[in-house]
């Protein structure tokens, strides 16, 4: 399921790879919505389109986040990048 939340920006696209069951991919969600980021959603909850996530990131975990075609991380460096501060300057850029 893809999905659209968040505020607008002019930034690269958000992407936020997850799946229903991951906790960490809502706290992720959770900090891109208290930001105000606009992000799609794109569920990897079966064998194929986590076959494929594994090959484009190298991860076997989810969430993964992309800005644009740029792999930001999952969610020890989102939540690294929040604690440090510098979380909306990545999702700017």
């Amino acid at each position: 399921m893809d999905t659209s939340t968040g505020g607008t920006s002019d930034a690269a696209p958000i992407t936020i790879y997850t799946t229903a069951w991951c906790r960490y991919c809502d706290r992720v969600k959770d900090i891109f919505d208290n930001k105000g980021f606009a992000y799609v959603e794109i569920d990897v909850d079966n064998p194929e389109k986590r076959e494929w996530l594994t090959g484009k990131t190298g991860q076997q975990t989810v969430p993964q986040v992309y800005v644009g075609d740029r792999h930001v991380g999952g969610w020890d460096e989102i939540s690294s990048l929040e604690r440090s501060g510098g979380l909306v300057e990545v999702l700017s850029s």
